[in-house]
């Protein structure tokens, strides 16, 4: 949670209407691009970005989340912007539209704006990470670091509820819940981490950084179509509410 929460929305209990308010911070660099020195400050900071949910609570989220998608932790550029998955060239953002999750393209290079916020409470999508600490590649992260961030995601992922969570990573995976054999797609039941509630579908899909030679746009969107699909209710269930428009 962003501690520029105000006391309104930071202090409210679970909606049960159809209001949204906006709650995370702007880019605090006013819709630009960092610079080199801004990204070296990122990474010296040691701060994060704030997650991208429909509220600042975790049991405020309790029954608007469809799909949790988990990076393993904030690129330098993602720090400087506070959006996800922001630098220029990864793949996340296209291959979430190519699979028909989203409507549109997202371009986070520059933070996200308030439009887009919006239109990822609609689509029931929540954004976190295992570690919050930001590098510049995964494989800095200490054992320790990632050990703690799967613990914590467990607790997490009990409070808010959604119907499935998609960590992308298989490696970082592997390592925060002490499963060196653990595969691609969709983890079946007896091989979830300790703690993981039944009721919550949990798939490990690819990294989309720039940098993972072995997955395309188009590969991502298919396995992100799988978990989407996945992830639809199969019968009654109260509508979640839906942000103004």
């Amino acid at each position: 949670m962003s501690p520029n929460v105000p006391d309104r929305l930071a202090n409210r209990e679970r909606p049960s209407s159809n209001a949204w308010e906006p709650w995370r911070a702007a880019s605090p660099l006013d819709g630009r691009r960092p610079s080199k020195e801004e990204l070296r400050d990122a990474i010296e900071s040691g701060l994060g970005r704030e997650d991208v949910l429909p509220w600042p609570r975790d049991e405020q989220n309790s029954g608007w989340i469809r799909l949790l998608i988990v990076g393993i932790n904030p690129s330098p550029w993602t720090a400087a912007v506070n959006a996800p998955f922001a630098r220029p060239g990864n793949r996340f953002w296209p291959s979430l539209e190519e699979a028909g999750i989203l409507p549109r393209r997202v371009d986070a290079s520059r933070g996200l704006s308030r439009e887009d916020e919006r239109m990822m409470v609609d689509r029931g999508i929540g954004i976190t990470n295992v570690v919050p600490r930001p590098s510049a590649r995964a494989d800095e992260l200490s054992a320790e670091e990632l050990i703690d961030g799967g613990a914590e995601l467990v607790t997490r992922v009990s409070t808010i509820g959604p119907r499935a969570v998609a960590v992308v990573g298989i490696t970082a995976y592997r390592q925060a819940f002490s499963m060196p054999k653990a595969v691609m797609g969709r983890q079946e039941a007896g091989v979830a981490p300790p703690g993981w509630p039944d009721d919550v579908e949990l798939w490990v899909l690819p990294n989309p950084s720039g940098l993972n030679a072995h997955e395309t746009v188009g590969s991502l969107a298919e396995k992100w179509r799988a978990v989407w699909e996945s992830s639809a209710p199969t019968g009654p269930t109260q509508a979640r509410p839906r942000a103004d428009t």
